[in-house]
């Protein structure tokens, strides 16, 4: 099975078009990788301080928590 129009490896290479699927995509697919990888901090920061808010509504202000922590050392 091939992907590509190419037999055999016995070619002159300069001759050969294409070797891989998609060629020319490849700028394409490097900024949809980065705005995705940007997406998930966005979202991971949100999480992270929606979980941070929670817990300080839960257990109470940032001093009580740093005296729970100070406690403890």
């Amino acid at each position: 099975m091939a992907t590509t129009p190419i037999d055999t490896w016995a070619v002159d290479l300069a001759d050969v078009t294409v070797i891989y699927p998609w060629v020319g995509s490849e700028g394409l697919m490097v900024l949809i990788a980065v705005v995705l990888w940007l997406a998930w901090h966005v979202w991971q920061i949100k999480h992270e301080n929606a979980t941070y808010d929670r817990e300080i509504q839960r257990y109470g202000d940032d001093e009580n928590i740093r005296k729970a922590i100070n406690e403890n050392d």
